[in-house]
């Protein structure tokens, strides 16, 4: 079928003779993509105990004892031999129902670390076969059609920023484009980086919506950067730029609009409580976008749109849901109400949710990482809303997405960040937070040599057993922080710890703690190992993690095409997978 008929993005370096995009490329089946998460799941099942336990703890509950059977030394050689390809009879093994070669069945330690590793690289996304390569997606969205290029980011952007911007932006501009929208929704704009790009370069419409204002006034001086560089830029490419993006225009400034919002903490939350802030609006080379990162968030428990609920009450929510989200957006954002002879006033709130549920204009979702639950309900809010033709979202901070299944006393009626997909509901799974938080540590990038921060982690494990021992604290609200930073010593690490934690160090000897340090010092390379196993083990949570997301967009009806897409060099940046979705009827 081919796109609804609409007002069509302009792109001036089309020809008339530009063939249309055509097919997608083509997608993991709902089975093939569940009976992937099912082998991942059973192997996780096994090995997730090595990661959910926290490093903090490491000598205070004997971790490596209760853990890891072969020696410190053994591990880590182990880990740096050559693995060879996770395949053929490899993947015969991790078919089976059994891991006793790698753990053992009634210790359940790990006993064999290079099958351990072995499957682990095995259910990795470089092996499951799960994603979609980018070049074949952007052939496909693209048909005859060439690129835009003409700006770089790299001089008022730092690198990792700047390739993530230039890689996500392009792919937004052709699903965007694809789908025959000139709208785009940013869900957790941050800093206003994407948002600004896609205006400037692509001429595309953008909404930034996040969790906090605090760096509004941050965002001022970022954007009259840009409109210093937005301007070199012009003078530097002009003929360039006149040829791809202004061919029709000739000198005229790129007039770009883009309308910020900046919300209070509780965007998408199940109370609809949104306090919205003013609106910018900036009409002139660039726009201003200042918002905060949801990462500073301390719960992230954003509920989003609850797609399963059938009642009436949970109908109703959905639309309130669904109302928070539309009334953080500018009026042109919505189509106007017709008239109508009734007085408004008497309207029911269902009935006036429905009115404007039903005015949004044509768009499409992004999220340059999203964190925590808000990657999860950015893909329930687009499932729930025609208007939302595509979505294309990065998630990260898996650390601090909300669990159904990890503190079942605290289990409340709520939408949650994990597990999205009904078969890892009907299994009532569990990560739990350690595991996530593992699940961000970066593989790739400790294999060019960025080595952990073993010295610190040490730091902190002995500090604990201090704590725990002298003081009888076990748990704490407060933290430590980047105080090893700030430190030169152990034992000046350990006093101005203390004072953080609020715990009196005057009658704590020097030699006490250094006694402490000595005892332990023998045994750093056991964290050095442990924390090692735990980096091999993290691309197999987040396999865990995106494809129960992808799952889940299978599950629903209205979804033409979904996938996962490598979109980022995973050294410049670790998350770097984007889940991307169309909505039925766009497909040629």
């Amino acid at each position: 079928m081919r796109p609804p008929a609409g007002p069509q993005p302009r792109r001036a370096e089309r020809s008339a003779m530009s063939r249309p995009p055509g097919a997608l490329p083509p997608q993991l089946s709902p089975a093939a993509a569940a009976a992937t998460l099912r082998r991942v799941a059973r192997f996780l099942a096994h090995a997730l105990p090595l990661c959910r336990a926290h490093t903090v703890e490491f000598y205070t509950r004997g971790l490596w004892e209760r853990l890891v059977a072969p020696r410190p030394a053994a591990v880590l050689e182990a880990l740096r031999r050559p693995l060879g390809e996770a395949s053929g009879a490899a993947a015969a093994l991790w078919d089976d129902d059994t891991f006793s070669s790698v753990f053992c069945e009634n210790s359940k330690k790990l006993i064999n670390v290079h099958l351990f590793a072995l499957a682990a690289k095995y259910y990795s996304f470089s092996n499951v076969g799960v994603c979609t390569p980018l070049e074949d997606l952007l052939e496909a969205l693209r048909g005859d059609n060439q690129g835009t290029t003409g700006i770089k980011t790299d001089e008022f952007m730092n690198n990792k920023k700047s390739h993530e911007v230039q890689m996500m932006s392009e792919l937004v501009d052709n699903i965007a484009n694809y789908c025959g929208v000139k709208q785009v929704i940013d869900i957790g704009s941050g800093k206003g980086y994407l948002s600004s790009f896609l205006s400037m370069q692509y001429d595309l419409k953008v909404y930034g919506i996040d969790s906090s204002n605090t760096n509004t006034n941050g965002a001022h001086e970022r954007n009259r950067k840009l409109k210093k560089h937005w301007r070199a830029y012009q003078s530097r490419g002009r003929a360039n730029l006149r040829r791809q993006m202004l061919e029709k225009a000739n000198d005229r400034l790129v007039e770009s609009e883009i309308k910020c919002k900046a919300i209070s903490e509780k965007l998408l939350n199940n109370d609809s409580s949104l306090q919205s802030q003013d609106q910018v609006t900036i009409q002139d080379l660039v726009p201003s976008c200042g918002f905060t990162e949801i990462a500073t968030s301390e719960t992230n428990n954003q509920a989003g749109v609850d797609l399963v609920a059938q009642t009436k009450s949970d109908e109703s929510k959905l639309l309130e849901e669904v109302l928070a989200i539309l009334n953080v957006l500018p009026a042109d954002a919505v189509e106007v109400f017709s008239s109508s002879p009734c007085n408004c006033g008497e309207l029911c709130e269902e009935e006036k949710v429905q009115r404007k549920m039903a005015s949004l204009k044509d768009c499409m979702m992004v999220g340059l990482h999203t964190c925590g639950d808000l990657a999860a309900n950015t893909l329930r809010i687009f499932t729930a809303k025609p208007e939302i033709k595509a979505v294309c979202s990065v998630g990260c901070c898996y650390h601090l997405l909300s669990e159904q299944f990890e503190n079942q006393e605290e289990c409340l009626e709520e939408v949650w960040g994990f597990p999205m997909c009904q078969y890892l509901k009907d299994m009532g799974w569990c990560c739990g937070r350690n595991a996530r938080m593992s699940a961000c540590l970066a593989l790739e990038r400790v294999a060019v040599g960025q080595m952990l921060p073993t010295e610190s982690l040490f730091y902190r494990a002995v500090l604990q057993v201090i704590i725990e021992e002298i003081y009888g604290v076990t748990k704490s609200d407060r933290h430590v922080g980047k105080t090893f930073s700030k430190s030169s010593s152990f034992t000046d690490y350990v006093r101005k710890s203390l004072k953080k934690l609020e715990l009196d160090d005057s009658e704590l000897p020097d030699s006490c703690i250094m006694d402490y340090y000595e005892k332990y010092k023998h045994r750093m390379n056991e964290l050095e190992a442990f924390n090692m196993l735990k980096v091999v083990l993290a691309p197999c949570i987040e396999v865990l993690i995106l494809l129960d997301r992808l799952c889940y967009l299978k599950e629903q009806d209205n979804i033409a095409w979904s996938g996962l897409v490598k979109l980022f060099d995973p050294v410049k940046s670790p998350r770097c997978y984007a889940v991307i979705a169309l909505k039925k009827h766009l497909c040629f």
